[in-house]
């Protein structure tokens, strides 16, 4: 009996130390979450309501012409043209990544992860240049290119393949650790049975990781949607043509077109908070599992 007693004693000592430790008096939590939202307000708040303020202050006819402008309606169409190609691109690599590397042991994997990142650590111009090393027409390809009437640089292609470089690590890192944690009992149990390996990606693994996949998808098109460093280097700025929706805004602003620039700035925006919707009803979505669980 004595030593049941001590036990609880010691469990409630050790959860009331756990409560105590994370207990800070009210001035420190006041604080805290006065400078939390004021860094809020001032970088996130204020200047996404400064944007929208200053699309809409010479009016609704202003805002709508701004819109429908044929240079406007191109980046926009160019926009959505290369984030439909890129994020496929990304999602087909991410899972085939994500699967290999969380459900087989092969020599060179650790690289393969690194790599992955590259993305993260290499500056968007810095890839930009790359590409244009490669695919210009001083590059190593450019004279390749040239007598094949192919042209990269400065068209639909080298922006597609910019994009695709600077967004790729998403869906993948966001499958790896999932697949990893679930483990491969499952895709064993599945294998032993009789399964294909097509059958147990459709009908085990996939299942277990759609809302991790959804989630890194949706990361990768507002990525891709907003990405400037990049593709600004490999569009050539060609108006009607590689302006993608960023770029177009810079040059709205540089020619002091101001309420256009906003007016199309307002648009990025609104798509931007979308997918933060999104990715909120994604991550409500995805806890719902894990809470059924833990009341049964």
């Amino acid at each position: 009996m004595s030593a049941v007693v001590a036990t609880r004693w010691t469990a409630q000592t050790q959860r009331f130390k756990a409560h105590t430790a994370t207990r800070e008096p009210l001035w420190i939590r006041a604080v805290l979450i006065t400078i939390a939202l004021a860094f809020f307000t001032l970088f996130l708040l204020l200047p996404l309501v400064t944007v929208f303020a200053e699309a809409f202050r010479k009016g609704w006819q202003v805002y709508l012409a701004a819109l429908v402008e044929p240079d406007a309606l191109s980046a926009v169409v160019l926009t959505l043209l290369v984030t439909a190609i890129a994020v496929p691109l990304n999602l087909a690599f991410g899972i085939a990544a994500a699967w290999t590397i969380a459900k087989f042991d092969f020599r060179g994997k650790q690289l393969l992860t690194t790599l992955i990142d590259l993305p993260f650590s290499v500056s968007p111009v810095v890839a930009g240049l790359m590409f244009v090393l490669l695919f210009g027409l001083q590059g190593w390809f450019g004279a390749w290119l040239i007598d094949h009437d192919l042209k990269i640089i400065f068209a639909v292609p080298g922006l597609v393949l910019a994009t695709v470089f600077v967004t790729f690590p998403f869906v993948a890192r966001e499958l790896i650790p999932l697949m990893e944690a679930q483990g491969r009992d499952e895709e064993e149990a599945a294998t032993v049975l009789g399964a294909s390996g097509w059958q147990t990606f459709w009908r085990v693994t996939l299942p277990n990781v759609k809302w991790g996949l959804l989630y890194g998808v949706i990361l990768c098109n507002a990525r891709a949607m907003g990405e400037f460093g990049a593709v600004s280097v490999v569009s050539g700025h060609i108006r009607g043509r590689t302006n993608t929706m960023p770029l177009y805004v810079e040059i709205l602003y540089n020619e002091y077109s101001f309420a256009a620039a906003f007016a199309v700035a307002s648009l990025l925006a609104l798509l931007a908070l979308l997918t933060l919707v999104l990715k909120t009803l994604v991550e409500w979505r995805g806890r719902q599992p894990l809470r059924a669980d833990q009341a049964t």
